[in-house]
């Protein structure tokens, strides 16, 4: 999401439907480190966790990080938020997500794949924005600013599908089969929200996509498995998908 002027006013209507939404799910079966995660960016937005930065300084674009070295943005951006709403819609999706994919991995490889992709998913926002800036001449993509969890969610979409056997999904009232899902979601999301970075969505996709469906992910899977000493498993079906592509 594009960042916008806001004042933090503590508990906002985005993050009453946020807590009430996770009691309904049930806060005891969300995992740790997701539950953490959640926690941590909504007293982040709400300015309880005091920072020396606002939202908007740490967005991320191609000019912060090629030209002035913004490594903070590079990293930060991924955790803030633009508005109440925004931090609601996301935490959700990232409840839904962590849910399933922290308890088949355990708390600490979910954590270090969390840390690739957020890492991935940046540097995916800026190399889209360089090539697309060379390639259309339009420097809007090249000063484009963008913060929020959104693009980590898509690569993690991406990785709940590549988990599953193909089957139908619905996506704004349409059913369309799973591995076409996120590309419909992306789409769909630019047609609805003009302020979601369409650049910052692409790039997790494609972050999930280099996970799934390349050897990169195997060399992840290794080096995670490496440092906290657990393998990542995965079902038939993902390691089918990565071995054919």
């Amino acid at each position: 999401m594009r960042p916008v002027q806001r004042q933090r006013q503590g508990l906002q209507y985005g993050i009453v439907l946020l807590c009430m939404q996770a009691i309904n799910f049930g806060i005891d079966k969300i995992p740790p480190a997701t539950l953490a995660g959640v926690i941590g960016q909504t007293l982040l937005y709400m300015g309880v966790i005091k920072v020396p930065w606002n939202a908007d300084q740490v967005c991320i674009s191609c000019v912060k990080i090629l030209k002035y070295r913004n490594w903070r943005a590079f990293i930060l951006s991924n955790f803030e938020h633009g508005s109440d709403m925004h931090l609601y819609y996301n935490m959700v999706s990232f409840i839904l997500k962590g849910s399933t994919l922290e308890n088949k991995y355990g708390t600490g490889n979910f954590v270090m794949l969390l840390s690739f992709l957020s890492v991935a998913c940046s540097s995916m926002y800026v190399a889209l924005g360089y090539c697309l800036t060379q390639v259309t001449g339009d420097y809007g993509y090249y000063t484009s600013c963008a913060i929020g969890f959104s693009a980590v969610l898509f690569a993690l979409k991406v990785i709940c599908i590549c988990e599953e056997q193909d089957r139908l999904r619905d996506v704004g009232g349409f059913r369309v089969p799973s591995k076409f899902a996120v590309w419909a979601e992306l789409i769909l999301i630019h047609l609805l929200v003009p302020n979601a970075s369409f650049v910052g969505h692409l790039g997790g996709i494609l972050a999930g996509c280099f996970y799934c469906y390349t050897s990169v992910g195997a060399l992840v899977d290794r080096m995670i498995c490496g440092i906290t000493g657990h393998p990542i498993v995965h079902e038939e079906e993902f390691y089918r998908r990565r071995s054919y592509f």
